[in-house]
């Protein structure tokens, strides 16, 4: 699948809402496919009591529902299609899913990848 395509569909289900306090919740969205071919959706939920989490993590707990758990590429985007690069606890998490997932296509800008192990260098575990 294209990096257009994947984007646009993170894109479609970005439908921010503002909530308590100030917080807007599903103003990011994710899309993933997996190294069998299908999609995961998942947007992002802010609380004012940071038990929220973030649309990298929706996207993956829907895979891993579905009984999947390697990841071939991933984008997050905002509404505009502002892609954004998945932050140090997102690029951890999709690590610890599966250790495969190091080798994650991960879109980084609208016609930039990069493996998941140059965002994630020298991992924790392989020093045990």
């Amino acid at each position: 699948m294209s990096n257009e395509n994947l984007i646009e569909k993170a894109k479609v289900i970005v439908k921010p809402k503002k909530m308590r306090h100030g917080f807007t919740t599903a103003d990011c969205g994710c899309a993933l496919i997996t190294d069998k071919g299908n999609i995961y959706l998942g947007v992002s939920i802010d609380t004012s009591s940071s038990i929220g989490f973030d649309a990298e993590q929706s996207a993956i707990a829907a895979m891993v529902t579905a009984g999947e758990y390697k990841i071939k590429k991933i984008v997050a985007v905002l509404e505009d299609g502002t892609v954004l690069p998945p932050c140090g606890r997102c690029r951890e998490f999709m690590y610890q899913i599966d250790k495969d997932n190091i080798d994650t296509d991960v879109i980084v800008e609208k016609d930039k990848i990069v493996k998941l192990k140059d965002l994630l260098p020298f991992p924790w575990d392989e020093y045990l």
